[in-house]
């Protein structure tokens, strides 16, 4: 058995977001948006804004991260949401995670993420307001 080393938080001012092609599921095409997730100049993960439909909100932005299994749980994330929000073309864009998801969801809260979750629904949903910051 390995023990994993735990890393150290990352200084926001070193987290960066640089614009990527995406694809049709993942950020690209003209309503999508991606990046690729760097830290200390290095990738770190992917994140992205699609465009989504479910029976509560109906058409919306709504983003997704994925970061590095040796990135996780070094704050990056956190600055990664505030970053997407600054950049997107989208002045709402919600966040879908599972109920479970407790690194997200604190990431999604700190960039000024709200709980937009709606009786009925599986998970949890968080909404940003370019309008609220």
């Amino acid at each position: 058995m390995s023990l994993k080393k735990k890393l150290d938080p990352i200084d926001p001012s070193f987290v960066e977001l640089i614009p990527a092609s995406g694809s049709r599921r993942r950020g690209g095409g003209p309503v999508g948006e991606a990046w690729i997730v760097k830290a200390h100049g290095k990738r770190a993960g992917t994140a992205y804004i699609n465009i989504v439909e479910d029976l509560f909100r109906g058409k919306h932005a709504s983003f997704h991260i994925f970061l590095n299994k040796t990135n996780q749980g070094r704050k990056i994330g956190r600055r990664a949401y505030q970053l997407a929000c600054t950049y997107s073309q989208y002045s709402t864009i919600y966040a879908h995670m599972r109920k479970s998801n407790i690194a997200s969801y604190k990431a999604a809260i700190y960039a000024g993420f709200v709980d937009a979750t709606l009786p009925g629904e599986k998970q949890l949903v968080l909404a940003w307001s370019r309008h609220s910051i």
